[in-house]
């Protein structure tokens, strides 16, 4: 196998051989990303990043234009009565596993900052950055390229930086000094919007709007930041691969480049970007205690050359006192006609499983069916 080293970069040469994992830890250990790749000047996508053709868009996008993702105004949510909001979440969470949201109260300066943040991160020198560079779970603030690239057959056109909160807040200094007041600025307000959510969800399943909150489903957060370059060949690979999110809930914030899809209806579908909205998704443990009631659906994420693509998702999860409670379908949903579908489980054990098999293309919810 040919393998040259551009400005530090492994780039695929022509040659008849390929040692994947080879190839991937050189990649791994320049500690550069895909963004790395692109700095470096690379024309062709290497081979670890080219996904099979079954996986990729097709070229004609005409059968998503007659499906659109619903945009629920959230105007005075905070009042009663809002049964037209409540009753607009119940039909998403039902038929879409997600929607847009807007009018959230999060401000714009936060939610225009925070993405001039995350942009700002992955676009300083990589020396600047590579210190926050790691592979283990365990460090709560980490900068890495694809979660599963060790594990997975084809890699995602993304690098992504992580500020986990499941075990609590974190010091000033766990942060890169260029994002620290913006993260935890913008966490404030998500977490805050976060408790209005739980209640409308609640109210959405039919049960007390305090019902999710006093499962505390809801109650530990991860901020995920990815950053998507321009691909100079993105007809062959993924920004992100079709997947659906292990969490409870998540919010996404996308700036205005585009290209998150989510499959309705075996279509794909675009989520298009709504000045200041933010967007909302079921997540497999919602779907999970909810017996199907909620679905978390699967979406992707192209690559594309309009220009680099900032995103944040923040993953909503059980409590921290809660990662090895047992979780199962809510008894309310329970009948003999509706007997329950999935085992008990707990966060622990759910994460650690769809960790393992990596952003397959398949859901990690089968595994846990009864």
């Amino acid at each position: 196998m040919e393998l040259s080293i551009n400005a530090g970069i492994p780039v695929l040469g022509n040659g008849l051989g390929y040692e994947r994992a080879k190839e991937v830890k050189e990649f791994d250990e320049t500690k550069a990303g895909v963004k790395g790749l692109v700095d470096s000047g690379v024309a062709k996508v290497p081979r670890f990043l080219i996904h099979p053709p079954e996986s990729l868009p097709s070229s004609s996008p005409a059968t998503m234009q007659y499906f659109k993702v619903p945009v629920i105004d959230l105007r005075g949510f905070e009042s009663c009565p809002r049964t037209e909001i409540v009753d607009e979440i119940r039909e998403a969470s039902e038929t879409w596993g997600f929607f847009q949201i807007v009018n959230h109260g999060v401000p714009a300066t936060i939610i225009e900052n925070m993405l001039e943040v995350v942009r700002r991160f992955h676009e300083q020198p990589n020396e600047e950055k590579m210190e926050w560079y790691s592979r283990d779970y365990k460090q709560r603030v980490r900068y890495y390229c694809n979660g599963d690239l060790l594990v997975s057959k084809a890699a995602n056109w993304r690098d992504s930086i992580v500020f986990d909160f499941q075990d609590g807040p974190l010091k000033p200094e766990a942060f890169p000094p260029v994002c620290r007041e913006s993260v935890k600025e913008y966490m404030k307000n998500i977490i805050e919007l976060s408790k209005g959510l739980s209640e409308l969800l609640s109210e959405a399943l039919g049960l007390r709007s305090d019902y999710l909150a006093r499962i505390e489903c809801m109650k530990s957060e991860s901020l995920v930041c990815h950053y998507y370059p321009v691909c100079p060949e993105p007809h062959l690979t993924l920004g992100t691969t079709k997947h659906s999110d292990p969490s409870c809930l998540t919010l996404l914030l996308q700036d205005s480049i585009g290209g998150l899809q989510v499959l309705h209806q075996n279509h794909w579908v675009d989520v298009p970007p709504v000045q200041g909205a933010l967007v909302a998704n079921i997540g497999d443990f919602m779907q999970l205690i909810t017996n199907d009631k909620f679905r978390s659906v699967e979406h992707r994420v192209l690559a594309g050359r309009a220009g680099p693509r900032v995103s944040l998702a923040c993953f909503f999860y059980p409590s921290p006192t809660h990662k090895f409670k047992p979780y199962g379908p809510i008894k309310e949903f329970l009948s003999d006609k509706d007997p329950p579908v999935y085992r008990e489980t707990h966060i622990s054990e759910y994460l650690a499983h769809y960790r393992s098999k990596g952003l397959d293309g398949h859901s990690a919810l089968p595994h846990f069916k009864l």
